[in-house]
C-alpha cells in the first residue's frame, strides 16, 4: 500500500506539472490580448516556465536526495500553488513571467523527486518497469489534458481560470504528498552544494535568456553577453564541481554509459518531438484557422497515444533492452514528425493524424525507457539526481528546440509558414534520429532488468 501511495502522489505530481507546462500553449492568444504583451513579452511567457524548470531540476534532485525527498516535493507543491495564484492575479506581462519562472522552480521540485521515490519505493525489476510506465504515462497524460482543460476554462471564463485551479490542484498535491509519502534520503547525506547550485543557476539562466532574446535580434548586445555569461558561468560550474568534496553533480557519472544515455536522449526529446509539439497549437491555429481547442483535441493523438502507450510499455520483450527502446523509440518519433510534412493550407485533420500516432507511440515508449534508466543510471539512492540530470537535459533541450523551431516557422505569410513548419518538422526529425544514433553508440548497458 505504500509503495502504490507514493507512485500515485509521484504520478500526480508529473500530472500537475506538465499540466501547468502547457497551460500557456493553450491561452497565449488571450493573455497576451488580456496583457498587452508585445512579441518580445509572447515569447517571455511561453518560455519563462521552461526557465524555472531547466534551473532547479539538478539542484532540487541532489536536495532530495541528501535531504528528504517528501520534504522537497511539499515545498515544490507550495511555490507552485502561490505562484499560480500569482500568475492569476498578474496585472502585467512582467508579473506572469516572474509567476511561471517561479512554477517551474516548484515543478522541478515535484519532478526532481519523482526518480528518488520510485527507486526507493519500488526494487529494481518488473515491479519498477511498471511503476516507470505509469509515470511514463503520467507524463503524456498531462501534456493531453493541459491545453484541453485550459483551452476550456479559458473560451468559458477567461485565462486567468487555469491558473486559480493549478493553485487549488497545487494545494491538494500538499496534502496528499504530506500525508501519503514517507520521507526517504541517500544513506550519507552531504550538505548543501551552494556555490555549484549558483553557478550552474546563473549559468542556465544567461543561456535561456540569451535564447529568449535573440528571437528578435541574435547580435544585440545583451543577447552576445548573456550567452559569453553562460559559457564562463558553466564551465565555472564543470571546474568547481570537480574540485569540490561535495558536488552537487558527480563529473564521474559522465563515465557511466548509461547516464551519458540518459542525457542524450533527454536532450533529443526536447530538442526533437517536445519543440515541434510546442509550436504545433499556433501552427494549426494560424495555418489552417482551428479554434484553440480544435488545435488541442488534435494533437491529443500525438499526447493521448503516449500516455496508453507508456502503460503497456513493460509488456515488450524482456530482450528488447533500455538501450535498444531508446534507440528505436527516438527513431520512431522521427518517422512520425517526417509523416508531418508535406502539408498545405488545404490539409484536413486527418491528414496530420498518421504523423502524430506514429509519433505518439514513439513518445510513449521513450518516456517509460527514459523513467527507467534516469534511476538506473546513478549509484543507489541517488535517483533524484537521475531524475533531475535527465528533467534538465530534456528541458533545456526544447528550450534550444523551440527557439530554433520558432526562428524557422513563425512568419506572418501563410505560405512561409507552412513552408517553415515542413523545415521545423525535418530539422526536429533529425534531431531525434541523431540521438538515436548518439545514444546507440554509448554502449549502454541496462543496470536493471526490463520486465516483460
Amino acid at each position: 500500500m505504500t509503495e502504490n501511495r507514493t507512485l500515485a502522489v509521484a504520478a500526480g505530481g508529473t500530472f500537475l506539472v506538465l499540466v501547468a507546462f502547457t497551460t500557456t500553449l493553450a491561452t497565449l492568444a488571450s493573455t497576451a490580448a488580456g496583457l498587452g504583451a508585445d512579441a518580445g513579452g509572447q515569447a517571455w511567457i511561453l518560455s519563462s516556465m521552461s526557465v524555472g524548470l531547466s534551473v532547479a531540476l539538478l539542484v532540487s534532485g541532489a536536495g532530495a536526495d541528501d535531504h528528504g525527498r517528501r520534504k522537497v516535493m511539499v515545498g515544490g507543491a507550495v511555490l507552485l500553488a502561490l505562484t499560480s495564484v500569482l500568475a492569476a492575479a498578474a496585472p502585467n506581462t512582467a508579473v506572469l513571467v516572474v509567476a511561471r519562472i517561479g512554477q517551474g522552480i516548484g515543478g522541478a521540485a515535484i519532478l526532481s523527486c519523482v526518480g528518488g521515490l520510485i527507486a526507493h519505493a519500488f526494487p529494481a525489476g518488473p515491479a519498477r518497469a511498471r511503476a516507470t510506465g505509469i509515470w511514463g504515462a503520467s507524463i503524456g497524460a498531462g501534456i493531453a489534458a493541459g491545453p484541453l482543460a485550459m483551452g476550456a476554462l479559458d473560451v468559458a471564463g477567461s485565462w486567468r481560470a487555469g491558473y486559480w485551479l493549478l493553485a487549488a490542484l497545487s494545494a491538494v498535491l500538499v496534502v496528499a504528498a504530506r500525508t501519503m509519502l514517507a520521507e526517504s534520503h541517500a544513506d550519507t547525506p552531504r550538505p548543501v552544494d551552494v556555490l555549484g547550485a549558483a553557478l550552474l543557476g546563473g549559468g542556465l539562466v544567461a543561456l535561456l535568456a540569451g535564447l529568449v532574446e535573440g528571437r528578435q535580434e541574435w547580435t544585440r548586445p545583451v543577447v552576445v553577453v548573456l550567452f559569453a555569461s553562460a559559457v564562463v558561468l558553466i564551465a565555472a560550474f564543470v571546474v568547481w564541481e570537480g574540485r569540490t568534496r561535495a558536488p552537487m553533480l558527480e563529473l564521474g557519472l559522465f563515465r557511466r554509459p548509461e547516464f551519458v544515455a540518459s542525457i542524450v536522449a533527454g536532450a533529443a526529446t526536447g530538442a526533437g518531438i517536445i519543440a515541434l509539439m510546442a509550436f504545433t497549437p499556433t501552427f494549426f491555429q494560424r495555418a489552417f484557422h482551428y479554434t484553440t481547442f480544435e488545435a488541442a483535441l488534435l494533437i491529443l493523438a500525438w499526447s493521448g497515444t503516449s500516455a496508453v502507450v507508456a502503460l503497456a510499455a513493460r509488456r515488450l520483450p524482456a530482450a528488447l533492452g533500455v538501450r535498444a527502446r531508446l534507440v528505436l523509440s527516438l527513431l520512431v518519433v522521427a518517422a512520425g514528425q517526417l509523416l508531418l510534412t508535406g502539408l498545405d493550407t488545404g490539409v484536413s485533420a486527418g491528414d496530420l493524424l498518421p504523423g502524430l500516432l506514429v509519433a505518439g507511440v514513439g513518445s510513449g515508449v521513450l518516456n517509460a525507457a527514459l523513467g527507467q534508466v534516469a534511476v538506473a543510471s546513478v549509484p543507489t539512492g541517488k535517483g533524484s539526481v537521475g531524475s533531475g540530470a535527465n528533467n534538465t537535459a530534456r528541458y533545456v533541450g526544447a528550450a534550444i528546440g523551440i527557439t530554433v523551431v520558432a526562428v524557422i516557422a513563425a512568419h506572418d505569410d501563410l505560405g512561409a509558414l507552412v513552408s517553415g513548419w515542413d523545415t521545423a518538422a525535418i530539422v526536429t526529425a533529425a534531431m531525434s534520429a541523431v540521438g538515436a544514433v548518439l545514444v546507440g553508440v554509448t554502449g549502454l548497458k541496462a543496470r536493471e532488468p526490463v520486465a516483460a
